[in-house]
């Protein structure tokens, strides 16, 4: 049989078929496969489909024989990816609030290519996107990009920071005056992305949104390295919303039904002292701001403030404020 323009390329399109066009459900005959060969222009034989597979077989796929008989057909069973993880991968995408839409539709677009044609109807979208609050910065793929060299490297960044107007126009922090930092890590915080890190301008460990960042610049300068015993998740744990103020050691006192909500924000880990049958209380560090009264005042009596005193008495004056405010 003289040899197609295309048989060195034979079993790249012939893996690639099985990946797109089988799965359990969807097994290729000998003969399906031939077709779909001779669609993209090259010729196969019954035998050589054979050899083929195994070779694909031999290589590391998965493929899987229908029935128990390779006449029957067949297709590729586990690939690198399981239909579930992908759905999580999906959802995730689609949930993110820092992925624009028209990225979050790019991305679910390439997860969709992870598994087969019939399968990736299951990983269609595109009503969660669209109902989703979204980044509007395009920008923000490329910032991560320079921030994880900034990172490996080792070295200091400058950017601008903005934030938006009455009128949604974009406003520059500080004047349009540069920012720099010592970047640590990258972390996911109620739905938006941070780089946190080094901010000399304070003298203490800072967070910026990302999205917000503009212009990021590596520069020259070695970044300050974090302390020995510094710790991305206890900083997250501490830092509600990612806002920042003075850290305190808090005694705070929680309704029995509230042991989840209590260890969805403090980690499994958390000690938990129990008070009588329907209270218990933790002792933690929490960063004092308006973020964490609000987390706090949203369970109403059912979390109190038991210490210092001090942090009650900051508490009454954030409650006072919202009331003055209101009159």
């Amino acid at each position: 049989m003289p040899r197609s323009a295309n048989q060195k390329m034979k079993l790249l399109y012939l893996a690639d078929i099985f990946r797109r066009e089988s799965d359990e459900q969807h097994p290729l005959s000998v003969k399906d496969i031939i077709s779909r060969l001779a669609e993209l222009g090259i010729e196969a034989e019954r035998k050589t489909v054979y050899s083929d597979v195994e070779a694909l077989e031999l290589y590391g796929m998965d493929i899987c024989r229908a029935g128990g008989s390779s006449s029957t057909g067949y297709y590729l069973g586990e690939g690198d990816f399981q239909l579930a993880e992908l759905q999580l991968l999906a959802d995730a995408v689609a949930c993110s609030k820092f992925i624009t839409e028209k990225k979050s539709v790019e991305l679910i677009k390439k997860i969709e290519k992870l598994t087969s044609g019939y399968q990736a109807r299951a990983l269609d979208r595109t009503v969660i996107v669209a109902n989703r609050v979204k980044t509007i910065n395009e920008r923000i793929y490329y910032n991560i990009q320079t921030l994880h060299e900034a990172i490996q490297q080792g070295v200091r960044i400058s950017f601008l920071y903005f934030g938006y107007d009455m009128s949604k126009k974009k406003r520059y922090r500080s004047d349009g005056a540069r920012y720099e930092m010592s970047p640590y890590t990258l972390a996911w915080e109620d739905e938006n992305y941070y780089c946190v890190g080094w901010y000399g301008k304070y003298g203490k460990i800072s967070n910026f949104r990302v999205d917000r960042m503009e212009d990021i610049r590596l520069t020259e300068q070695p970044a300050e390295k974090p302390d020995s015993g510094f710790s991305i998740t206890d900083y997250s744990r501490r830092v509600f919303g990612m806002f920042s103020g003075d850290m305190v050691k808090a005694d705070i006192k929680f309704d029995s039904s509230l042991v989840s909500v209590v260890m969805d924000k403090f980690g499994s880990d958390i000690r938990i002292k129990k008070l009588d049958a329907d209270s218990f209380h933790i002792t933690v560090d929490v960063n004092v701001s308006p973020t964490f009264f609000s987390w706090l005042f949203q369970f109403k009596g059912k979390a109190l403030i038991l210490g210092p005193e001090s942090l009650k008495e900051r508490y009454r004056e954030h409650i006072t404020e919202v009331l003055s405010a209101m009159e």
